[in-house]
């Protein structure tokens, strides 16, 4: 391949690629759903292509580049029209916190860990599993949540009110996740197994093979969710 010939193809795989984008819509950018990725690769796999394989003609490289984004604005269409066809290439939004209750067969549904879910939580400003009432993984794989009333805005806190317990850790700390203690955690926060086997007998728990996870909170108490939690 010669140097015009690349110009050429660089040029025309830019501005044809430039012109679909335009067509197709800021949707591949703000609300990336599984399809919508999959589109974006596959046409920005065939723009390559045409700029820089000379075993792809110009005229096939054009033509495919459009057949595909005709096809993605199809397919987009149906998604609006039909919801049964939505469903199938974008899924369903998932509520992974129900009442402030983790659902664990949510986040086998999502393949999430615990790991995960409270790193979205903290993108979110929630560093504590308690504060939360709802949270839903979205098609996007963006996390919606919903505080609890007493940790949404104009709370005490927002009405500069005291409150009346002290913190005593800077943060929520995990200390059980899916019935395994993290001794680690117990130790940096100076906290024991007879602690913890204290609190958890006085919230009703009669075995930690019951408990999925529980985490020690700022103020000292025991935050404890329960497996076989269902929608």
């Amino acid at each position: 391949m010669d140097v015009p010939e690349l110009l050429l193809r660089i040029i025309l795989a830019f501005f044809v690629l430039f012109i679909l984008a335009r067509i197709m819509g800021r949707k591949e950018i703000s609300q990336m759903t599984f399809f919508n990725f999959v589109s974006a690769i596959a046409i920005g796999t065939i723009a390559g292509t045409l700029a820089t394989s000379q075993s792809l003609s110009i005229q096939n490289g054009i033509l495919a580049l459009v057949g595909w984004a005709l096809f993605t604005l199809v397919m987009g269409f149906i998604d609006i029209k039909s919801k049964g066809a939505r469903k199938v290439t974008t899924g369903n939004p998932v509520i992974l916190i129900k009442d402030g209750k983790i659902m664990e067969n949510s986040l086998r549904k999502t393949r999430l860990d615990i790991e995960s879910l409270n790193a979205l939580l903290r993108q979110k400003n929630v560093f504590a599993m308690s504060d939360v009432s709802y949270a839903i993984f979205e098609t996007s794989g963006k996390l919606s949540v919903m505080k609890k009333e007493i940790n949404q805005p104009a709370t005490k806190g927002d009405m500069n009110v005291l409150s009346t317990t002290p913190n005593t850790f800077p943060i929520a700390t995990e200390v059980i996740s899916d019935s395994v203690i993290n001794t680690k955690n117990l130790a940096k926060l100076n906290l024991d197994r007879n602690w913890l086997d204290s609190q958890i007998k006085n919230a009703d728990v009669n075995d930690l093979s019951q408990i999925f996870y529980a985490e020690v909170q700022q103020d000292g108490t025991l935050y404890i969710d329960k497996k076989d939690d269902f929608m």
